[in-house]
């Protein structure tokens, strides 16, 4: 279906419900506009090489529009002794857009770092992890303070293989994402940690959602956000698991943090079961900063902006806990460590 022929989404749909399409899209919602291509470097360890395969989920408004934008398609190999390779993006212009394809064939980590001073970036990221392989895919988003940003992604995990997905949200003011991972195998599994750090007017949305096809399937997600000043992050997590896929293990979590009376989080948790032998459970929590915690750092000497930095800090860094891949936590604890001291030095 052509971008032209959609209607626009309805707020009653829980997707769109938070961030209407019309204040994610670049322009007015009937134009399709000239995008420049996202500028993509990488580390050794790693190549580019044009095109993509055909995907077959650009079902929604927000995948057939970015298919739509000419944007450069790329997709990423790793060598075959890499462990870890890092992937820069910037983002430049009115609307910058890229299109990124992973296919993981042996166990490694790939990190994307997406910075630049756009005024509108969109990003599809599409991937798959084949059989017996152990995958690790982290993703910062660093973009301008006054960056709209749009990003889906969609993965597929196959036969005994596991995914693990860690995203940092720092950058951008007015920021929607789409997360699907659709388990489709016997023996597939996904932990995914999401930390979102809500400063200023910065407004967060993310829509994920797991999908277990098959049986003896796991899939445990974490989304911790702490928001301050008059930020507002939303999460929404849909969370299926189909009529013949007993036996899998299913668990989802939401924390707010919430650092000033003008901050708002939303946690919306879904499960829609449809097999009989299955653990599902989920659950979502919202609170202030304990001000036992304040004080009794305060006492030892740090300062009110301090204890609050270091609170943030252990808040944001135990979503990732739950992570097996070291190189995966390290590197994206690294760059929350450094965003928050130079919030901290502002």
């Amino acid at each position: 279906m052509k971008y032209s022929k959609m209607e626009l989404p309805s707020r009653a749909d829980h997707l769109w419900r938070y961030t209407p399409w019309k204040r994610i899209h670049p322009t007015s919602v009937e134009q399709v506009p000239k995008a420049i291509p996202i500028r993509w470097s990488l580390n050794e360890g790693g190549s580019l090489s044009d095109g993509v395969p055909d995907h077959s989920m650009n079902d929604d408004i927000a995948r057939i529009f970015l298919s739509e934008l000419r944007s450069e398609k790329v997709s990423l190999s790793v060598d075959g002794s890499a462990s870890i390779v890092h992937l820069h993006g910037v983002a430049s212009g009115h609307a910058a857009a890229g299109r990124l394809h992973i296919d993981f064939h042996q166990d490694t980590t790939v990190v994307i770092h997406l910075s630049g001073e756009a005024d509108w970036a969109g990003l599809h990221i599409t991937g798959s992890v084949q059989a017996n392989v152990r995958a690790g895919v982290g993703f910062v988003n660093e973009l301008s303070a006054n960056t709209k940003f749009l990003r889906c992604e969609d993965w597929i995990v196959e036969r005994d293989a596991r995914l693990e997905l860690a995203s940092l949200s720092i950058g951008g003011f007015r920021c929607k994402n789409d997360l699907r991972t659709r388990l489709n195998a016997t023996g597939s599994s996904l932990k995914q940690a999401i930390s979102v750090h809500g400063h200023n007017q910065r407004h967060v949305d993310h829509h994920i959602e797991i999908h277990h096809n098959v049986g003896h399937t796991d899939s445990d997600l974490h989304v911790h956000a702490a928001c301050n000043d008059q930020s507002h992050s939303i999460s929404t997590g849909l969370l299926t698991i189909a009529e013949s896929a007993n036996q899998s293990d299913a668990s989802q979590v939401f924390k707010n943090l919430l650092l000033s009376e003008r901050s708002r989080a939303e946690a919306i948790p879904e499960l829609e079961v449809l097999a009989d032998d299955v653990s599902a459970n989920h659950g979502a929590a919202s609170s202030p900063v304990d001000p036992d915690q304040i004080h009794y750092l305060m006492s030892r000497g740090l300062g009110l902006e301090e204890a609050t930095a270091l609170i943030i800090e252990g808040f944001m860094q135990d979503g990732f806990s739950m992570l097996k891949s070291k190189e995966l936590i390290d590197e994206i604890r690294t760059r929350l460590t450094v965003h928050l001291e130079c919030e901290l030095k502002r």
